[in-house]
């Protein structure tokens, strides 16, 4: 959890580098807090559309730091925030991410500042 919380304490840092292990850990405790709520917002009928109540306002609040991350990311593998755009692509914009977010970082200092150092 030390990593979904890192995320969220830097929340608006779109400048430096973010560790592959950050970015994943982050995705994954969010993908899981997102599905926890949308079967709650089933069972109590919670539900706005097409979407629950709950589930909209989590991904409301971690809107802003899912993107700096997703930036700070991107940084490690030396590119720039620009690629999010890949976002408005489907599914081949979707795949490029994904291999970018997966490739390892630059191992020495980038333009975008030093090597992350991970956590133990």
């Amino acid at each position: 959890m030390d990593w979904y919380f890192n995320v969220l304490t830097r929340y608006v840092h779109f400048r430096g580098r973010a560790h592959r292990r950050e970015f994943w850990m982050f995705m994954l405790v969010n993908i899981i807090l997102y599905g926890v709520l949308a079967v709650v917002d089933n069972i109590s009928g919670w539900r706005a559309g097409s979407i629950g109540l709950l589930s909209l306002i989590y991904a409301l609040l971690v809107f802003l730091p899912s993107l700096a991350v997703q930036s700070r990311r991107l940084h490690d593998t030396n590119r720039t925030a620009k690629w999010l755009w890949l976002w408005c692509l489907p599914v081949l914009g979707w795949l490029m991410l994904l291999a970018f977010w997966s490739q390892h970082g630059t191992p020495e200092e980038n333009r975008f500042g030093p090597e992350p150092k991970a956590f133990p």
